[in-house]
């Protein structure tokens, strides 16, 4: 491949990592190596290697049997002892990992791990929940891969 075509497929490969292969989500993690090409003196164009790279890119990612991953967000709830049971049924029906409770005075901090998507409302319920008496606070963790069966679910309604 001449010289003045590497950064067409780059820029192929680029674009190809923004759309992703699965559900349109983008890529990470990866790392491209061109080992060998072919051009033509009349055919080839900036086009043509920027297509190739993109499809090479996707083939290749679809070989290596990708993976959706999801936000794990960093969640501590502090609450009056009272509620401490009903908080952390609520965090296991949103798929919450309670990583351990501490215990302050009359109240408890509840640490826990859960998907960013399961946070969606959590300051209502945990309100209500409370009586008004709990406080949360959230920050990224971690990124983890999506449990098989919803992904399954995430990739077939982006094909509808």
């Amino acid at each position: 491949i001449p010289r003045e075509y590497i950064s067409s497929v780059e820029a192929g490969i680029k674009e190809a990592m923004e759309t992703g292969v699965l559900a349109g989500y983008p890529l990470t993690d990866i790392r491209a190596i061109i080992y060998d090409g072919s051009y033509h003196e009349v055919d080839s164009s900036d086009l043509a290697f920027k297509m190739a790279g993109s499809m090479a890119l996707k083939n290749g990612v679809k070989k290596a049997k990708p993976v959706l991953l999801e936000p794990i967000m960093k969640l501590d709830v502090t609450t009056p002892s009272d509620f401490v049971g009903d908080i952390i049924n609520d965090l296991n029906s949103r798929r919450g990992h309670v990583d351990n409770i501490e215990t302050r005075n009359s109240t408890q901090i509840v640490h826990c791990y859960i998907p960013l998507a399961e946070t969606f409302g959590y300051t209502t319920t945990i309100r209500s929940m409370s009586q008004g008496r709990a406080t949360h606070s959230l920050e990224f963790d971690s990124y983890q891969e999506l449990a098989e069966h919803l992904a399954t679910g995430i990739i077939e309604k982006s094909y509808r």
